[in-house]
Order: C-alpha cells, then sequence, then structure tokens
C-alpha cells in the first residue's frame, strides 16, 4: 500500500482491530494483530492467510508492561521493520458503566493502562526504528468521549481525552522533518462488542460497519495533506468531506 509494508494493529481480535487487518492485508500490507485473547486472534489471522495474505497474531496484554518490548520485537521479527502502528486495543471498565462517584480506583487504573500507558509504551517501542528510517505513522484510536462527557464515561472519557493530548504533544516534539506521523481517530459509533457492552439497547442497523471506518481510516494513512501530524481527525467529518470531495 503505497510506502507502508508492515503494520501492527492492538486490539486485533474483533471490531475495528479486526477490519483494520482485513483492509490493510488486502492492500499488500504484512500485518501483526495483537490481542489478549489468543483463539480469536489466530482465528482471524489464519482466515487471512488462507486468503493469500501475511498476517501474524501475536498475545499480548498492553496493561501488561513487560509484554511490549517483546510484542515489539516480535512483531519486526515477523514482518519487518514496523511502517504503521494503529494503538487501537481499548477497556470501557466493568459494564454497565458507573459515575465517577461509583468507580473503582483501580478501575480507573486499568483503563489508563490499556488506553493511555499501554500505546505510550508500545509507540516508544516502535518510535526508533521508524525514526531513524524517516518513515512511519502512528494513529491512536480515540473516542468522542474524549471531547464530551458523557454520564457514567468519565473513566474511559479521560483516558481517552489524555491519549488525544498525548499525540498532539508528541506530535509537537517530532519535527515534520522527521518522517514520522501521528494523529488520532474518532471512529464515531460502530456495530462492535465493545458498544454493545457500553450500550445494549441500541439498534445495530443505527450503527457504522467496522470495515466501512476502517477504510476511512486507511484514506487517513494515504492522504497526508489531510490528515495531518498531530491532528484529531472524526471518520463522520471525514466521511462528509471525502464524499463531497468525490
Amino acid at each position: 500500500m503505497d510506502d507502508f509494508e508492515t503494520a501492527l494493529i492492538t486490539g486485533g481480535s474483533h471490531g475495528l482491530g479486526r477490519a483494520l487487518a482485513a483492509a490493510l492485508a488486502e492492500r499488500g500490507v504484512r500485518v501483526v494483530i495483537a490481542a489478549r485473547e489468543l483463539t480469536a486472534l489466530e482465528a482471524h489471522a489464519a482466515a487471512l492467510r488462507q486468503r493469500g495474505f501475511t498476517v501474524h497474531a501475536v498475545q499480548a496484554d498492553l496493561a501488561d508492561k513487560t509484554a511490549i518490548h517483546p510484542l515489539a520485537a516480535q512483531a519486526a521479527a515477523l514482518v519487518g521493520p514496523i511502517d504503521v502502528l494503529i494503538n487501537n486495543a481499548s477497556t470501557l471498565g466493568p459494564s454497565p458503566l458507573t459515575p465517577l462517584a461509583n468507580t473503582e480506583c483501580e478501575d480507573l487504573e486499568q483503563a489508563l493502562a490499556v488506553n493511555l500507558v499501554g500505546p505510550f509504551r508500545l509507540t516508544k517501542a516502535v518510535l526508533g526504528s521508524m525514526l531513524v528510517r524517516q518513515r512511519g505513522v502512528v494513529v491512536n484510536i480515540s473516542s468522542d468521549a474524549a471531547v464530551q462527557a458523557y454520564p457514567s464515561w468519565g473513566a474511559y472519557g479521560a483516558t481517552k481525552a489524555a491519549l488525544d493530548h498525548m499525540t498532539r504533544t508528541w506530535a509537537n516534539e517530532l519535527p515534520a522533518t522527521s518522517g514520522v506521523r501521528m494523529f488520532s481517530v474518532d471512529p464515531g459509533e460502530m456495530d462492535t462488542r465493545m458498544h454493545r457492552a457500553a450500550l445494549p439497547d441500541v439498534d445495530p442497523a443505527e450503527l457504522a460497519a467496522p470495515r466501512e471506518v476502517a477504510e476511512h481510516i486507511l484514506n487517513m494513512l494515504l492522504t497526508p495533506s489531510r490528515a495531518a501530524h498531530g491532528a484529531r481527525l472524526e471518520v463522520s467529518t471525514w466521511r462528509t468531506q471525502h464524499a463531497s470531495a468525490a
């Protein structure tokens, strides 16, 4: 896919991560998908390999700091230096969602570990190679809960707001000449397992398909002029602009 030959996607066993893996593999990118659930992860990778694509599954828990460097090293050993890192793995915390006053401190710590600290560590682990090669893109998957204060979504929203801010800060610290681009994406409401856990009464027909969202994110990867370094992008806005441009 243009200059991108390899990709590492966390949260790759379900939902958007699963769709992104398929979309990238279909474009000739060698993909490593990571997640905690090995059975679903390996099944998805095997199905894509049967179609002739290069996809590998690596079990890893992003909340475990000892898992980060082994994941980065194994991914590079399997497909080569990583060109695209998509930090997609997330946790809502306990379901049903609860107000902040009823949220356990340990649940907030877990959400921070998965949604913020894990992406931070993994980005650090692959960034050096990207800078040396002067090529690479890091995409952090955010949420509208990062900018809208929804009741009962406080822990999740706070972690995603921090992820957005970290993305902007990192972009400001990396010069445009570095060859590395970072941006965050709000994918919008999708028909995923996570969305069903949070809002079980919503009609799935009203939600976007993860594969459709994945295609828009791939277009962002391919168009630096419209997905600038440090930007926070919304798929809903991108979809409208893309349709208008077409």
